[in-house]
This record gives C-alpha cells, sequence and structure tokens, in this order.
C-alpha cells in the first residue's frame, strides 16, 4: 500500500504546483505590465508639460494679432506677418542683427570656454599640486555666484575702460560664467578615464602633448561635445548681462525680443515676440539633433565604472 500510494500522491500534487506557477508568472507579468502603463503615462505627462509651452508659441505666432488673445487651442485666424514683422527693422526689430550677433558671441565664448576649460579640467583631474581642493572648491563657487551681484561693477569696469557696448563687454563676462560649469564637467570625465593609454602612448614615444592630443582627447569627445552644447545654450539665452552690457549694434537676441516694439501705441505685440521665439529656439533646436548622440554619449560617460 505506501509503495502505490508515494507516486499516485505525487501525481496528484503536480497540477496544484503547475497551477500555482502560472498564477505567479500571469501575477509578475501584470506587475511588469502595471509599471510599463505608468512608465508610459509618466512619460507623456512629463513631455506634454515640457512642449505644450512651446507648442502655444508656435500657435501664437501663426495668429492674426487682432485675435492674440483667442484662446483656441488649434490654429486659426493664420498670418505669416508676424515672422515679418519679427525683422522688419523700419518698426525697430533687429532680430536679424541679433541673431548674427548672439551666434557670433557665443561660438566665441564656447570655443575660449572649451580650450581654457580643458586645460583647467585635465590638470585637475591629472597633477598633484597643494591647493588643488581649494582650486575645485573656489571653481564651484564662482558657478554659483549670482550674476546681478557683479553687473554694476563689470558696468563700471567696462565704461571706464570705454568697452561699454562692445562685444568684449559680453564675452568676458560670459567666458567667466561657462569656464566653472566647462572645468566641472570635463574634470568628472577625465578622473574616470584610463590612464594607462596615455601611459602606453608615452612609452611609444609620445610627447605628454601629443598623449594628450592622440590619446586622450579623442576619448573625451562626448563629454566636450556636451560641454560646448550647454555652454552655447547657456550664452544664447542669457539676458541679463546682454541688457546693461549690450549696445545697439552688439545686442543680443534676448535683448532684441525684450525690445521689441509695436506699431499701437501702449500695445506689446506679443505675436510677433512668440514668432521671434519660434526663429531663435530653431537653432538649439538643430544643433541638439545633430549632437544627440555625442550629447547622450557624454551625459553617460563615466557613470559606469568597470
Amino acid at each position: 500500500m505506501t509503495t502505490v500510494a508515494g507516486p499516485a500522491a505525487g501525481i496528484a500534487e503536480r497540477p496544484v504546483v503547475n497551477e500555482a506557477s502560472r498564477a505567479r508568472a500571469a501575477a509578475r507579468r501584470r506587475r511588469t505590465a502595471g509599471a510599463a502603463a505608468r512608465t508610459a503615462v509618466q512619460a507623456v505627462v512629463i513631455v506634454v508639460w515640457c512642449l505644450l509651452p512651446f507648442y502655444w508659441m508656435i500657435v501664437t505666432s501663426f495668429r492674426d494679432p487682432k485675435y492674440t488673445y483667442d484662446t483656441t487651442p488649434f490654429f486659426s485666424h493664420i498670418t505669416f506677418s508676424n515672422y515679418l514683422n519679427a525683422f522688419n527693422t523700419a518698426a525697430g526689430n533687429q532680430l536679424g542683427l541679433a541673431l548674427a550677433n548672439s551666434f557670433g558671441i557665443d561660438v566665441a565664448v564656447t570655443v575660449i570656454a572649451l580650450v581654457l576649460g580643458i586645460s583647467a579640467a585635465y590638470a585637475l583631474a591629472r597633477l598633484q599640486f597643494p591647493g588643488k581642493g581649494l582650486v575645485m572648491g573656489a571653481i564651484l563657487g564662482a558657478s554659483m555666484f549670482p550674476g546681478v551681484a557683479i553687473l554694476t561693477p563689470l558696468f563700471g569696469l567696462f565704461s571706464t575702460l570705454g568697452w561699454s557696448g562692445q562685444y568684449q563687454a559680453l564675452i568676458i563676462p560670459y567666458i567667466a560664467g561657462a569656464l566653472p560649469l566647462t572645468v566641472y564637467t570635463l574634470n568628472s570625465f577625465f578622473r574616470e578615464m584610463p590612464w594607462e593609454l596615455e601611459e602606453a602612448a608615452r612609452i611609444d614615444g609620445c610627447t605628454p602633448f601629443q598623449a594628450f592630443r592622440i590619446v586622450i582627447l579623442p576619448l573625451a569627445a562626448p563629454a566636450v561635445f556636451t560641454t560646448a552644447i550647454l555652454a552655447f545654450i547657456a550664452s544664447w539665452n542669457e539676458y541679463l548681462l546682454a541688457s546693461v552690457l549690450s549696445g545697439t549694434q552688439t545686442q543680443t537676441v534676448t535683448v532684441a525680443i525684450a525690445n521689441f516694439s509695436s506699431t499701437v501705441p501702449h500695445e506689446i505685440p506679443y505675436t510677433n515676440i512668440m514668432a521671434a521665439g519660434v526663429v531663435v529656439t530653431i537653432p538649439l533646436i538643430i544643433l541638439v539633433l545633430i549632437f544627440q548622440r555625442r550629447i547622450v554619449a557624454g551625459l553617460t560617460a563615466g557613470g559606469v565604472k568597470g
């Protein structure tokens, strides 16, 4: 009796075990599906929250000025005159000149900040010297210093030097603002880089500069591109310093848009401002789309060690 009952009991228990396994698998699938659904909903909310202001800016930029305050959420009363008025110098709108000024100033700032920042970040990551921590602390402190606190001293200094309203009055402060970001970002990347590659290049006969240029700099390209994009965007969007230190011929896009005037007295040309905002945003979008792979690689570089 005992010999027969053992196998029979085992056979009877198998359906129960299989049913429990299926139930656990179904529960895991439901949890996975629920997590995926929550993630999708959160992603949609974030995308809508971020893109809705830009969408409304585009809609308003194509709307007839008579219907500026129309709350229709879709394109209505469409006109292209707002974009023409944004570039209308007869109305006092200097958007074309401001775009050229911003592009030239920001390219100069980005290039100079990268040259100085790469050198400083490499030295802080590679060399050991007394006060290294204080230097990095000073750099981080400079990045947190409010720009409004130095606006008046800068204006007084540049007025004394005769630089007020000149390009250098914007380029120099912008470089000072971009350098802390550049140094801190690239220093974090350089510290995670395998220095054995540089040592191998030195053994093969490279000078320190050749080893840096041939081996280290190409490996740092994603971080360099990411830093360059961030520095360019920060300079492109800056308004406080430009509103005081720029002149009629050196004003940037942010100042030009703020100075837009309307043909109707005591009326703010919202539709023209929205059209100018679209025009100013397009170069940044193109820039990010072109270098998006390098930006993502630079943001994730050094995140995993091994």
